[in-house]
């Protein structure tokens, strides 16, 4: 007779919940990176586009807050990890949210306020996805 161990795997991310959480590194990243072409071109439409990117970033980051917020309250043998993320994410778009506002003033007005925001933002949301998606491997059970 074989002994077995029952080890807990922590369940994957929804689908839509891996594309909310997973597209936010990648539009905040852009409107950094739009942010630093700003700084060194002084082209308003470098302005324009992270403007553009931090607009997606509030509604993907809405909606990956209020995803996670009902991950907290189904609960869970994770809850802990899941109410990190809900924390996380809620202060990213918190912050994003700021930026946005920063990011509407006019022209050479957002520096350096934008870049810093979106360079804080931009790590919160590399943070959130490492989280999130950290709990995806899978666990042999023998």
């Amino acid at each position: 007779m074989s002994a077995t161990s029952a080890r807990h795997v922590p369940s994957p991310l929804n689908p839509i919940q891996a594309m909310l959480i997973g597209g936010l590194p990648t539009l905040f990243l852009g409107a950094f990176f739009s942010d630093l072409a700003y700084r060194a071109s002084f082209h308003m439409q470098w302005a324009n586009f992270a403007s553009w990117f931090l607009a997606g970033a509030a509604v993907f980051g809405a909606f990956a807050v209020l995803w996670s917020f009902v991950d907290v309250i189904r609960g869970g043998v994770s809850r802990r990890r899941h109410l990190t993320l809900l924390l996380v994410l809620l202060a990213l778009w918190i912050v994003g949210i700021v930026n946005a506002l920063v990011h509407a003033k006019d022209a050479w007005a957002i520096m350096p306020e934008g870049l810093y925001l979106s360079a804080i933002s931009a790590v919160l949301a590399v943070f959130a996805a490492w989280l999130g998606f950290s709990r995806n491997r899978l666990n042999e059970v023998s």
